[in-house]
């Protein structure tokens, strides 16, 4: 592991590039879809079972595509590519789709395809930094990762303001009433996650399995997805603890998290644009998803500005305090929404919350890929991807009963709620113990830093 060649910061790049085309379809669905529901009559109570497709698909998915990519070689196609080309194909098609949908069962179904093709993709890229990187490069690698989850959702949020320079505006042309600027910015996405795990397979070769032999008897041993299923309920059994300690941490941070992309759309509506619905105010609906998106790029901006400077931030104050600290401005960033109706207060909170989200998509896995085998990495981090979707499912299961009662039938609300998780989850930090060795693993200090 720390035999392998260091390389060039453009070859770290190149490796990462797919992972633009990724978030770039993260960054549509999680401004879009809410609003693509409500334009087919959804309601807001039955949005967050709606949006049970990405957990559940995360939780299936990408455990078994870590398993069966880490048992997967081909001196033509590698081991994590053929995984990236097929999640790619399917997220394209997707993407395509989802915007044309004329019912609500149709766009729900297309919300599932697509995250099972993100899925898909992205797992074996998380594995792709362990099988290419020694462990001086790691949080290098990691951290442009998640400069590629700002950047690429920051595009794909300000689509609305880039489109209607050439001529593309509010409009809806269609019968389903969804505007044409979320129609083409779907359209560029499945061209993009196309053209961007490409230039990754064009430009990055893989590394062989270090051992053969035992490679290809565990490959002979371990055959299918029955198989894949026994080696993650193996690999859960043997958990180290440092990723057990986290489990509160994620817990409360990905219970609250979901009610951003559930309700932010619609409380800028409702609250800035005085429209709670499209057929109440249409155009003050559209407006309203137009300035949530600007919301989510200004989030994605303070997401890339902070990656890199978590390694030298965290180098002074400790890994947890760090990551407590930013899980604490993001709440406060949810917490503040409360103090006006003015749309400007949602790009304040939005960008403090962006600095908690570039802690969020570095520095677990950083410390998880120092604290796992290496043999193991693909399957290790798609378990770790269950800590992020068993909250959210419980999300999606419990929101539509607290909606109305607790949470008043006020999107805004849930973003206050939102807030308070991300508190919760900031004081359990301090629940996790670590050794000063895997703290220096996990953040050495130089250059670097979802």
């Amino acid at each position: 592991m720390n035999d392998k060649p260091r390389l060039r910061f453009w070859q770290i790049w190149n490796m990462s590039f797919g992972f633009l085309g990724i978030q770039y379809g993260f960054g549509l669905q999680q401004a879009n879809m809410s609003p693509i529901f409500r334009y087919l009559n959804a309601e807001e109570s039955a949005i967050p079972i709606l949006w049970l497709a990405g957990p559940v698909t995360g939780l299936l998915v990408q455990p078994v595509i870590g398993a069966m990519s880490d048992r997967t070689w081909s001196e033509r196609w590698g081991r994590r590519k053929p995984y990236f080309l097929v999640g790619a194909l399917i997220t394209s098609f997707a993407l395509m789709m989802m915007p044309n949908s004329s019912a609500l069962w149709m766009a729900a179904s297309m919300m599932w395809l697509l995250d099972a093709g993100l899925n898909v993709t992205m797992e074996p890229f998380r594995a792709f930094i362990g099988d290419k990187l020694n462990v001086q490069q790691r949080n290098l690698g990691f951290a442009v990762q998640s400069f590629f989850v700002g950047f690429g959702q920051t595009l794909a949020n300000l689509m609305p303001f880039i489109l209607p320079i050439f001529g593309v505006t509010l409009a809806a042309s269609g019968g389903n009433n969804i505007p044409d600027f979320v129609k083409y910015s779907f359209y560029i996405g499945a061209f993009a996650i196309l053209g961007a795990v490409f230039w990754t397979l064009y430009t990055t070769s893989e590394y062989p399995p270090e051992d053969m032999e035992e490679f290809e008897r565990m490959k002979r041993e371990k055959k299918g997805v029955f198989h894949a299923f026994a080696e993650v309920f193996d690999a859960l059994r043997q958990m180290p603890s440092t990723m057990k300690q986290l489990w509160w941490v994620k817990f409360f941070t990905w219970y609250g998290l979901p009610l951003m992309w559930q309700y932010l759309s619609l409380a800028i509506a409702r609250h800035a644009f005085d429209a709670p619905n499209a057929t109440t105010n249409p155009t003050g609906f559209a407006k309203g998803l137009e300035w949530s998106n600007l919301c989510f790029a200004l989030f994605n901006v303070g997401c890339f500005g902070i990656s890199f400077l978590l390694p030298p931030i965290a180098a002074r104050l400790g890994r947890r305090s760090t990551h407590a600290a930013f899980l604490t401005i993001g709440g406060l960033g949810f917490l503040s929404m409360q103090l006006s109706s003015d749309k400007n207060i949602f790009l304040i909170g939005m960008t403090m919350v962006g600095l908690a989200w570039g802690s969020i998509m570095s520095m677990p896995y950083v410390m998880l890929s120092t604290s796992v085998p290496k043999e193991r990495m693909g399957v290790y981090m798609g378990l770790f991807n269950g800590f992020i979707v068993v909250p959210q499912i419980i999300n999606n299961m419990t929101i539509g009963f607290l909606y109305e009662t607790v949470l008043n039938s006020d999107p805004l609300n849930a973003l206050t709620l939102c807030g308070i998780c991300l508190i919760l989850a900031a004081g359990a930090c301090f629940l996790v113990k670590e050794s000063p060795k895997a703290e220096q693993a996990a953040f050495p200090i130089g250059a670097g830093g979802h």
